[in-house]
């Protein structure tokens, strides 16, 4: 082949994938794009790019994810500007690229001396063409970046202009998974009157800011937050900023969980992060009150690790780490199992990426007013001989968990 030739079918190539990124950006085809195989690898390159369509209140942009050592940059461009952006990187940057549309997967390889080749998939059937978003549908944050968040911006998560600052989108996703979680309830909650909500152990309150944000200013629902913890110099930071944004509505006090009782009925019943049996006090403190829904994410546990004998588990049980573990997991266990014999529909989900916090489970229950199944209790007793242990939520269960108990 003469060099004419090939030299045309280069050009031919390199046409066919402006022609295709150009074309997928201006007709709004595409649903994500990852870029791969870097050209060059030092520290301050990225080793990876994901591109993905959102809808901020100014239009359509495309954003970028950059992928540098263990942190992620974000930015959002104009689709001209997206389809220029990605160009370069596979002229400069990134040996592959998976392109991914409403009609088919189509893959970029870039060869050592830059040319490009473009391999198409098989077409997208009709329904999952037809399943995926439009760029009028596109799964967006509870939170979309773009957007300023007044409260977000005092906790140093966005910037005045609605960016999330860097170092700080690991936050901005917890809180945007914590939102998702709570909107799944809201059908639960009581309508026509003022919701009661309390959060356990609040902390820096970034989770109790999002929960009020959305509930009084997003849904427009009449509610009243209250905030517990322990450090005073927290509490009266939190409190400032609730004053400074004018939430009225949303105060916060120094006390402890166990001994909290300056309320007789609570809706929701929030504990992100509570140390061992506070978590469990948190807990009983909501089936006292009968409250709807429970939100819940353990932090340290414990208590079981110390009882739980069992010589069939000897070889798990005898190393540490492992011990840990399985405490943390039959920690859980017996509190769900609590849960379920106080009358409560419980869930275990994801609360964020195993990346960011190994603690990441979320428990989840919805008051249905059911009395315990029998099988139900026969399964919690088993465990707890089986394990020889003696939980703090049963040895300090009142009202009808405790009855229930006391039949066991």
């Amino acid at each position: 082949m003469n060099q004419d030739l090939q030299d045309k079918q280069e050009r031919g190539r390199q046409a066919e994938l402006e022609s295709f990124i150009q074309e997928t950006m201006a007709e709004e085809r595409l649903l994500q794009a990852t870029f791969s195989q870097p050209r060059h690898k030092n520290e301050e390159a990225a080793r990876k790019i994901a591109v993905r369509p959102v809808k901020l209140k100014d239009g359509l942009r495309y954003q970028f994810e950059r992928l540098v050592g263990n942190k992620a940059l974000h930015s959002n461009l104009a689709p001209e500007e997206a389809a220029r952006e990605m160009s370069r990187l596979l002229e400069s940057e990134f040996r592959q690229a998976l392109f991914k549309t409403a009609e088919a997967d189509v893959q970029v390889l870039i060869s050592k001396k830059g040319k490009p080749a473009l391999i198409r998939g098989a077409p997208t059937s009709k329904n999952a063409a037809a399943a995926a978003p439009s760029h009028n549908k596109i799964k967006s944050y509870a939170l979309p970046e773009g957007e300023p968040v007044p409260f977000l911006v005092e906790l140093g998560v966005m910037t005045p202009d609605g960016r999330v600052v860097k170092g700080k989108y690991d936050k901005y996703r917890q809180i945007n998974r914590f939102l998702e979680m709570v909107s799944d309830t809201l059908d639960q909650l009581p309508k026509g009157r003022e919701l009661r909500i309390v959060d356990f152990g609040c902390g820096k309150s970034y989770l109790t800011f999002a929960l009020y944000h959305l509930l009084a200013n997003k849904e427009k629902r009449d509610v009243r937050i209250f905030g517990l913890d322990l450090k005073a110099d927290v509490i009266e930071t939190c409190a400032r900023l609730a004053g400074k944004l004018g939430w009225d509505r949303l105060t916060f006090a120094v006390g402890d969980i166990s001994e909290y009782k300056d309320s007789d009925k609570v809706d929701m019943v929030v504990t992100l992060h509570a140390c061992d049996t506070a978590t469990d006090a948190a807990l009983l403190q909501a089936i006292e009150w009968e409250s709807e829904v429970i939100l819940s994410v353990p932090c340290c546990q414990h208590e079981l690790f110390g009882q739980i004998k069992q010589p069939l588990l000897k070889p798990l049980l005898k190393h540490g780490i492992l011990k840990e573990r399985f405490s943390a997991l039959v920690t859980d266990a017996v509190r769900a199992q609590l849960l379920e014999l106080a009358g409560y529909k419980v869930q275990m989900l994801e609360f964020i990426d195993l990346e960011n916090t190994p603690k990441n489970l979320l428990i989840r229950a919805f008051r249905t007013g059911q009395p315990a199944r029998p099988e139900t209790i026969k399964e919690y007793e088993e465990l707890r001989a089986f394990l020889a242990i003696s939980p703090y939520m049963e040895k300090n269960a009142q009202g009808d968990l405790a009855k229930v108990l006391s039949r066991s």
